[in-house]
């Protein structure tokens, strides 16, 4: 399996004000944060890196439904809400990004499947 690489989409940067400079670095953080937990594991197996990616998928949607409840609560208080639009914009970008390598979202759905059937037996045996 060939290593992933993610970027930051510039249209996600062009849509910042002027002076986020931070908020692009912090996005760069995060990817090579992301880069490496999974290509560290492409290293081992198959299975390892779909295990890891599968890991970053579910980090990747809880922040992005948590940036999603920010977004409207902010409009709510009258707020600017531009910084957690594109942040949950970034996760979603992520994902997208994540699932256009063929050879790890094939394998990354078997484990997100394998999960899935795992989470339900353990709840069957409850």
């Amino acid at each position: 399996m060939e290593p992933i690489s993610l970027v930051v989409p510039e249209e996600l940067v062009s849509a910042l004000p002027e002076g986020s400079e931070d908020a692009v670095v912090a996005m760069d953080r995060e990817i090579t944060q992301y880069e490496t937990y999974i290509n560290d594991a492409i290293g081992s197996d198959e299975g390892e890196a779909a295990a890891a990616a599968a890991d970053v998928l579910d980090r990747l949607t809880e922040r992005w439904e948590e940036y999603d409840g920010y977004i409207v609560e902010l409009r709510a208080w009258g707020q600017s809400s531009i910084y957690a639009e594109v942040w949950c914009d970034f996760q979603y970008a992520l994902i997208q990004q994540l699932y256009d390598h063929e050879e790890l979202a094939d394998a990354l759905d078997r484990e997100r499947n394998a999960r899935i059937v795992d989470d339900g037996i353990r709840l069957g045996d409850r």
